[in-house]
């Protein structure tokens, strides 16, 4: 039997750990009924729905939308954050050198955000106002961690932008958020016995929360649909809302050290 619904409901994918499930508390914090997904994830408390799964399978990720119309309804906010991260990622060798699992970021991180946004649609065109976001990185026009990592958040980024001209005319939008450096779990284990290299690094650094809050702002925002197709810097977005991180911080946007997001081409071939 659907429940009745009054939050709003919101996938986040990929919030087993790291930035996903910093967005997911942060929207749970907002008042959001959050369904998380990942191979080993677990819930968050009340709001939460920690449902695992792999998002190479797509029969999963079916049964995981069907569950969602069926337990609310509705659906409000996709966020598309699961990516296949591999431990070599950040060695500094070259593509060839590095095992070639790197190149399952195609599949868990473009591939499947394709797939979770196929299956939300339906459900999103519901409602007054959807909302997919993805979760992306300077490193889709500059070279970061090599070309299967920049192929994939090029590819989130184009994707936002061509699911906006299908859905023109729908109250759903689109956008995909560059992240900066974040503070993760991992982040600060690896700063362990030197707190003084973790608050310098805190200081160019967002909580994963932060993505969380301005995700949260950004679907409220009566002008959302201007952004709608485009790629956003969430430290600007962040500006624009009046959020800040931890602290009180105002982390930097790194426009001008790693460059900018390409606008959107208003050419359409159908």
């Amino acid at each position: 039997m659907t429940e009745q619904i009054d939050a709003p409901v919101a996938v986040v994918t990929g919030a087993s750990r790291g930035a996903g499930r910093g967005i997911a508390r942060a929207l749970i914090s907002a008042g959001w009924r959050v369904y998380l997904t990942g191979r080993t994830v677990d819930g968050l408390g009340e709001g939460s729905v920690a449902v695992p799964l792999d998002h190479r399978d797509d029969a999963a990720v079916a049964a995981l939308f069907a569950r969602v119309e069926g337990e609310t309804g509705r659906l409000d906010l996709l966020v598309n954050n699961a990516a296949a991260v591999h431990d070599a990622l950040t060695r500094p060798e070259p593509f060839w050198d590095k095992p070639l699992e790197l190149g399952d970021v195609l599949d868990v991180g473009l591939r499947s955000a394709y797939v979770a946004s196929w299956h939300a649609a339906p459900l999103l065109l519901r409602g007054p106002r959807g909302l997919i976001v993805f979760t992306s990185s300077p490193g889709s026009v500059c070279y970061m961690h090599g070309p299967a990592y920049g192929a994939q958040k090029a590819g989130v980024d184009k994707m936002a932008a061509d699911m906006a001209v299908d859905f023109r005319d729908t109250p759903v939008h689109t956008v995909s958020i560059w992240m900066g450096i974040l503070l993760t779990e991992k982040m600060r284990s690896a700063f362990d016995g030197n707190p003084e290299g973790l608050t310098a690094m805190a200081e160019h650094a967002e909580t994963p929360e932060f993505t969380g809050r301005v995700i949260d702002a950004l679907y409220r925002d009566p002008a959302r649909e201007a952004l709608s197709g485009h790629t956003v810097i969430g430290a600007e977005m962040a500006v624009r809302y009046g959020i800040t991180d931890e602290g009180g911080r105002q982390p930097g946007s790194h426009r001008d050290m790693l460059g900018a997001p390409r606008t959107p081409s208003d050419v359409v071939v159908r």
